[in-house]
C-alpha cells in the first residue's frame, strides 16, 4: 500500500467513515489514477474535470456513481491533499428520482411460497417484516432476536447507528422453527463457513431463484422488500416519522418518498371526469 493512500484510509478513518465507504473512495481514487498512469497527485484541476467527463460521456455511469466518484474526489483533494484549487471545480450531477419498485402484499406472499431452504425463507422474511437492508439482515446475530420484548436490534446500520426495529410475532414463529433445525450459534444467519455471515452474493441467488420460481416478472431484492415493507406500512396508515426511525433513514424526504408510492388509496379516489354531467347519448355516436 501507498503512503498516499495509507494517508487518505487515515483520514477517513479519523472522520469515522463506514468500511464500505472507504473501500469505494479508494477504488474511486485508484480508477482516475489508472486512466492517467499517473499518481493522482501530480494530477490537477483539468484532469479531474476530464476524467468525470469520461465517466459521464464514455462508461456513461449512473448519477449516484458519479455523485460516488465526486465526493471521494473532493475528499482526496481537500482533506488528504489540502488542494481546494481542485476539490472546488468538481461540479455535482443531478440526480434523477424514479420510484422504486414495489410488490403488492399477493406478491410478496407468492415470492415466500417459492422460496425452498429454510434458511433463505427465514432470512428473506426477516429483512421484509422488518424493513432491513441486506447488509443488516446479513449481520444479525442470535442476541439481537429479543423475544421477551418483541423487537429486533440492528447493529450499526447505514450512518454507524443502531435502532430496533418491531419482531412480527408471525415472523417469531418462522425463526423459532429455523433456530431449532439449524441451531446458529453466533449469526443468525451463517455462511458456510459457521463464523462468518452469508454473503450477500448467495442472498442475491436467492432472491433471484424465488422470483423465477414464483413467475414474477419484477425484480426482486432485498431492497425491494424494504420498499415493500415501507409501502404497506405506509397504506395501512402507519405515520410517516414512525416509517422514518424503523427504516433508519436520516432524512425525513427520503422517506417521504413512498408517498408517492403508495397506491391502496386510489381506487377509492373520484376521478374529476366521474363527476362531470353524462354526455347527451351517453358518449355514443
Amino acid at each position: 500500500m501507498t503512503p498516499l493512500r495509507r494517508r487518505m484510509i487515515d483520514d477517513m478513518t479519523l472522520r469515522n467513515l463506514a468500511p464500505k465507504t472507504i473501500q469505494a473512495y479508494v477504488r474511486c481514487v485508484a480508477r482516475l489514477a489508472r486512466h492517467f498512469h499517473t499518481s493522482p497527485d501530480r494530477l490537477g484541476a483539468e484532469d479531474v474535470r476530464a476524467f468525470l467527463l469520461h465517466l459521464l460521456q464514455e462508461r456513461r455511469v449512473s448519477p449516484s456513481y458519479y455523485n460516488q466518484a465526486r465526493s471521494a474526489l473532493r475528499f482526496f483533494y481537500h482533506v488528504t491533499l489540502g488542494r481546494d484549487d481542485v476539490a472546488d471545480t468538481i461540479a455535482p450531477a443531478r440526480q434523477t428520482r424514479a420510484l422504486p419498485v414495489v410488490l403488492s402484499t399477493g406478491e410478496v406472499e407468492r415470492f415466500f411460497a417459492a422460496i425452498g431452504p429454510l434458511k433463505h425463507r427465514a432470512l428473506l422474511m426477516t429483512a421484509y417484516a422488518a424493513g432491513l437492508r441486506v447488509s443488516e439482515v446479513t449481520q444479525l446475530r442470535v442476541p439481537d432476536i429479543d423475544s421477551a420484548r418483541r423487537v429486533i436490534r440492528v447493529r450499526q446500520g447505514k450512518g454507524r447507528k443502531d435502532r430496533y426495529v418491531m419482531l412480527s410475532p408471525r415472523l417469531l414463529e418462522v425463526l423459532r422453527t429455523y433456530w431449532k433445525a439449524v441451531r446458529p450459534h453466533d449469526f443468525l444467519f451463517p455462511g458456510a463457513d459457521p463464523q462468518r455471515p452469508i454473503s450477500t452474493a448467495s442472498v442475491r441467488q436467492a432472491c433471484y431463484r424465488a422470483r423465477l420460481l414464483a413467475g414474477m416478472g419484477k425484480p426482486v431484492t432485498v431492497h425491494t422488500l424494504r420498499h415493500s415493507f415501507a409501502t404497506h406500512l405506509l397504506e395501512a396508515g402507519t405515520d410517516l416519522r414512525t416509517i422514518q426511525v424503523l427504516l433508519g433513514h436520516r432524512s425525513f424526504n427520503t422517506t417521504a418518498r413512498y408517498v408517492h408510492i403508495a397506491t391502496a388509496s386510489l381506487p377509492s379516489i373520484t376521478s374529476p371526469l366521474d363527476r362531470l354531467a353524462p354526455s347527451p347519448g351517453g358518449g355514443r355516436r
